[in-house]
């Protein structure tokens, strides 16, 4: 209501008033509202001239909906302000204009603010970093820039969203400035890091957290090393491929490239040369036992979050600002994540056996 008003008033609180007009704020008006989590007592604003007719608590009402809620609710769908604005009034018959619901999505930034500096968990046995593209106005023009988004399993097996950050390039030294931003939020140790084809995570992680265990996506690594093989010879391709990834240990892995050579190496070089390329951040993956490797074979965790950004953002075209893009996707993740309640139903096993490989380094529970 604050908002509102300052909208109505055109001049926002603590300013100096227009020179031509009368009208100014008035103090505040106590009042009691009754909600399904109880009474809620709030105080309304007014002005000189009672011509403040505030929308969101209109006068006399005595009961509240959580009308921001369901505003917050449809901006992190993907609907514009014009959007909601519309549809407000086709259901509540309620003219909200455009900028006084960006006011109050505003209001979130706050919010998004105190979420990306909270304290993190002092341990993270899986971490998985990953990058989404997204339409940004910048400089009168829209350019594509990466939001890069890291994703955690606590030790209790539970997934969360650590942070979001929006930058033009990536590097070593961009990566070693996030993962310094982790380690001061509290995160002392993370055992294994997954990513895939990010530009000196590598160099970064060895930096910031030298006893980590980078391990690449090796989902990444057979869809980029096939992407040239023909349709026709693609599923005996994977099946051979298939034979590395799944090998008891490094050496059999080995073996098993050099069958994969002699069999595809002439007609498919490039696939070998990929995975050769890659071969270090490829073996680590086969010193675990198969509970483990069902986790970090694969980044799909962050994935499945950022395809469901993405249908979010494709409603949009694209974003104004920076902040408003991390506005729009923390509201948005802020919903893909509610059902992340729960944890992974082998997560003891595979607790079980990270606690054996990593001594020392897990935290009782």
């Amino acid at each position: 209501m604050e908002a509102e008003l300052s909208h109505h008033l055109g001049y926002e609180e603590g300013q100096a008033p227009p020179p031509e007009q009368s009208n100014r704020r008035n103090g505040l008006r106590s009042k009691t509202l009754r909600s399904d989590s109880g009474p809620i007592p709030i105080d309304v604003p007014r002005d000189r001239e009672g011509s403040f007719e505030p929308q969101i608590v209109p006068k006399h009402q005595r009961s509240f909906d959580g009308f921001d809620d369901k505003i917050l609710s449809m901006y992190a769908r993907g609907m514009t302000v014009r959007d909601i604005g519309a549809h407000l009034q086709e259901i509540y018959n309620i003219e909200v204009s455009p900028d006084l619901i960006s006011r109050v999505t505003d209001a979130v930034v706050d919010e998004l603010r105190a979420w990306q500096s909270r304290p993190l968990e002092s341990v993270y046995p899986v971490v998985y970093l990953d990058a989404l593209v997204v339409k940004i106005r910048q400089k009168g023009s829209v350019q594509n820039r990466s939001v890069y988004i890291a994703v955690g399993i606590g030790v209790d097996g539970r997934k969360d969203v650590l942070g979001m950050w929006i930058h033009d390039t990536e590097g070593a030294k961009f990566w070693l400035g996030i993962l310094a931003e982790l380690r001061e939020r509290g995160v002392e140790d993370i055992l294994v890091l997954c990513a895939d084809g990010l530009t000196g995570i590598a160099e970064a992680v060895e930096a910031a957290y030298s006893r980590t265990i980078y391990q690449t996506c090796l989902v990444h690594v057979i869809r980029s090393s096939t992407r040239f093989v023909p349709w026709k010879d693609r599923k005996a391709v994977c099946a051979d491929l298939r034979e590395i990834y799944t090998a008891p240990d490094a050496d059999a892995a080995q073996l098993a490239l050099e069958r994969f050579e002699q069999r595809w190496g002439e007609r498919f070089p490039m696939v070998a040369q990929a995975w050769r390329r890659r071969w270090a951040e490829i073996i680590p993956f086969l010193a675990f036992p198969q509970e483990i490797r069902r986790i970090i074979y694969t980044t799909n965790v962050i994935e499945n979050l950022n395809r469901q950004l993405r249908k979010v953002l494709k409603t949009r075209g694209h974003m104004p600002s920076d902040d408003a893009a991390l506005k729009l996707l923390f509201l948005a993740a802020r919903n893909a994540t509610k059902a992340w309640k729960g944890r992974d139903r082998a997560w003891t096993t595979a607790l079980h056996q990270l606690s054996i490989h990593f001594e020392g380094r897990i935290p009782e529970c």
